[in-house]
């Protein structure tokens, strides 16, 4: 699924969800804790706001629907900012966790919540951690009935977290929903992830750049760039955790913001519905 245009359109994406909300202290801070912590998604979003209309890039801006009931007006201030709102669902639990119909109440509840302060329609969707994978396809038929057009949940790497390594690595149709992967290298006849989250933050932004540009311009793909608000916050409190997940989640906060704006200034970038209607002659909030 090409792109049609002459100059390279790629997606820029956040997943806008607190420090404490995250899998890899899912161990150490149950959902009923969440509210007991210090929340600085308000000021960190507010950074990333900043940023984007300093670089005049527009993205698609993946909202915690228990971040939009607490925060109603930056999900305003998001939209009125001319950016795109997505749904990432509402109590960030991974998705083989949940039943079907626990599912179908996650995913409604949170776009219902957020199409009622924007007052739009909301197309895009993203798991939290990127959890549909084999074992959960079925979350695309339920994504679908809901109304939702894209999603970007599916991650074509092997991870201990999620993944398909076997997914198609750009834009791809399944079924009635246009897949938007997180951009990939293949080297070695392996996926490697390259544009986003701790994979922007630890890799030396030159191999970033590098693998960019392989998919913009040898494979003549839009990349899919995401982050977190929280990961340009090096001063946010740390949560006691096992050493893997702290160094998932601490290394290299310090220099995400500058990583960030190396992107956009390198880099076209504008929202997920704002590419995917650049892929094809098929309008995909209308396919």
């Amino acid at each position: 699924m090409p792109l049609l245009t002459a100059r390279m359109l790629n997606a820029l994406s956040i997943d806008v969800e607190d420090y404490f909300h995250v899998e890899a202290f899912a161990t150490r801070v149950s959902p009923g804790d969440w509210i007991t912590f210090i929340p600085r998604v308000e000021k960190n979003v507010s950074l990333i706001l900043e940023i984007l209309a300093k670089n005049e890039t527009r993205a698609t801006f993946f909202v915690l629907g228990w971040i939009a009931e607490l925060f109603p007006k930056l999900v305003r201030q998001i939209a009125e900012a001319g950016h795109e709102i997505g749904c990432h669902g509402y109590a960030h639990q991974l998705i083989q966790r949940q039943s079907p119909e626990a599912f179908r109440k996650d995913v409604r509840m949170a776009r219902q919540l957020l199409m009622d302060q924007v007052q739009k329609p909301v197309h895009c969707y993203r798991a939290p951690s990127f959890s549909i994978t084999k074992a959960t396809l079925w979350a695309l038929d339920i994504l679908e009935e809901e109304g939702f057009k894209i999603d970007s949940s599916i991650f074509p790497v092997r991870h201990d977290l999620y993944g398909m390594p076997e997914s198609d690595r750009f834009p791809h149709w399944r079924n009635r929903i246009l897949e938007f992967p997180p951009t990939t290298i293949r080297r070695a006849n392996n996926n490697f992830g390259v544009a986003g989250g701790g994979y922007l933050r630890l890799l030396p932004y030159g191999i970033t750049r590098w693998a960019i540009r392989q998919v913009n311009e040898v494979e003549e793909q839009p990349a899919m760039v995401y982050f977190h608000p929280w990961e340009l916050d090096p001063e946010q409190p740390r949560i006691a955790a096992p050493f893997r997940s702290r160094f998932r989640h601490y290394t290299n906060l310090d220099g995400m913001q500058r990583k960030v704006e190396c992107l956009l200034s390198d880099f076209r970038f504008g929202s997920v519905s704002e590419v995917c209607k650049c892929l094809t002659t098929i309008d995909p909030v209308t396919h």
